[in-house]
């Protein structure tokens, strides 16, 4: 039998009334979960929950293998399974879990139960189609974000370090509309998007134009740009603190595809990439201001000459990759559970990692190259590289490619002098 990953999910209340919500406050945490295998969910399993001063609580999971316990410490618990209330030939391979709990937050736990007669091997292939599944995820929705950088890059020059921010920015938004005022996920959604893309545009007309026209050099923009990121990181950590904050507060519900287990929320968030992603590369190649875009990017000065109002073009722009980086934060808060507010700071690295490896200025390049950096994040671990390490052997890869290939895999050689 195959390795039975068992997932304690986020989402659910305290111990008496397990399927009802669980809402963590300013002075309340909540750790809660599901616990299911690949033959479905584990209901009457009993999990202790320890304090570090040794009191303890137990809570049972429902007829739907939710469970929940809500604290009023912050620090860490130690969730572990009762392994006598387990069914016949399942035991516990991972026993305790420590999570380190917050006020306003809900915490998950993951714990990993195993058939008796497990097979070394299968699991290996098992965590290897897992973390490809989960690669692919990210490097979706790294490339939303990246390939509205690599247009700015491509039609202005500028290294824009505030665009993790804008990422970070959809995430708020969809906790504020959706999390906080109830506004429904699609509609909220919808409107996260066209909050994100206004911001572009009047960051462009009221900022990056006057700037470009003052004549102000690359380098005095970059760091204009780095300072904005700032602002806008502790604009967030003063609105809403250093916890994390969640667009939807209900458990994930999960599909099981073979040995991958994946959230409904991560199908939906993948299918609307790809989508996205098509209609922005159709529009690049099809479309008459999609050759503009594609003309500024390739000789602003040719393509001024030639008719092209290149102010509109960069605006235009701006606006669009500021909208893909809010949905591209949408949905990332959506797949792991939350998002805070040096969330974007976290990926800016894989961000730019994605946009040289791919070639700057490109974006094909910038999609082919978030999804390698995706799936080198999650794989990385799998052959052994320690987990904190897995974003450093992404930069790793993009370092010996750029020794072969200055220029990156779809970006065009330059003559030097």
């Amino acid at each position: 039998m195959l390795l039975a990953p068992l997932l304690l999910l986020l989402g659910s209340p305290p111990a008496s009334a397990v399927d009802t919500l669980c809402l963590p406050g300013p002075d309340k945490a909540c750790i809660a979960g599901t616990l299911r295998t690949d033959e479905g969910v584990l209901p009457d399993v009993t999990l202790t929950i320890t304090d570090e001063s040794g009191a303890t609580q137990e809570v049972t999971t429902s007829e739907t293998g939710k469970w929940n316990i809500q604290v009023d410490k912050e620090g860490p618990y130690v969730v572990k399974l009762d392994e006598k209330t387990l069914p016949d030939g399942l035991v516990v391979d991972t026993g305790e879990v420590t999570v380190q709990a917050k006020f306003g937050a809900t915490l998950p736990a993951l714990l990993t139960v195993r058939t008796e007669d497990y097979n070394a091997s299968t699991s290996k292939w098992d965590e290897f189609l897992q973390s490809s599944v989960n690669g692919l995820r990210l490097g979706l929705l790294l490339a939303l974000a990246s390939v509205g950088l690599s247009l700015i890059y491509g039609t202005t020059g500028l290294s824009n370090f505030a665009h993790a921010e804008q990422v970070t920015l959809g995430g708020m938004l969809g906790y504020w509309l959706i999390g906080k005022h109830g506004m429904g996920i699609w509609i909220g959604g919808l409107l996260v998007v066209l909050l994100s893309a206004l911001t572009g545009y009047a960051q462009d007309r009221g900022l990056w134009q006057p700037l470009r026209r003052r004549g102000l050099g690359l380098t005095q923009m970059m760091i204009v740009t780095i300072g904005l990121s700032l602002a806008m990181q502790y604009t967030y950590q003063l609105l809403v603190g250093a916890r994390t904050v969640r667009v939807e507060q209900e458990n994930p519900s999960v599909t099981e595809i073979g040995p991958v287990t994946i959230t409904n929320q991560s199908l939906v968030a993948m299918a609307i990439s790809i989508v996205v992603l098509a209609v922005v590369g159709f529009a690049l190649l099809r479309t008459r201001i999609g050759r503009a875009t594609r003309a500024v990017s390739d000789n602003p000065a040719l393509a001024s000459a030639s008719g092209i109002d290149t102010d509109k073009v960069i605006r235009l722009v701006w606006t669009v990759a500021m909208g893909l980086a809010g949905l591209s934060g949408l949905l990332y808060a959506l797949v792991t559970n939350g998002i805070k507010w040096d969330s974007g700071m976290q990926i800016l690295l894989l961000l730019f990692a994605a946009v040289t490896l791919g070639g700057l200025g490109t974006a094909f390049g910038a999609l082919i190259g978030a999804l390698i950096i995706g799936l080198v994040v999650e794989l990385s671990p799998v052959f052994g590289m320690p987990g904190d390490f897995k974003y450093a052997t992404a930069l790793l890869i993009l370092i010996l490619l750029l020794l072969v290939r200055p220029q990156g895999l779809l970006g065009k050689p330059q003559r030097v002098g």
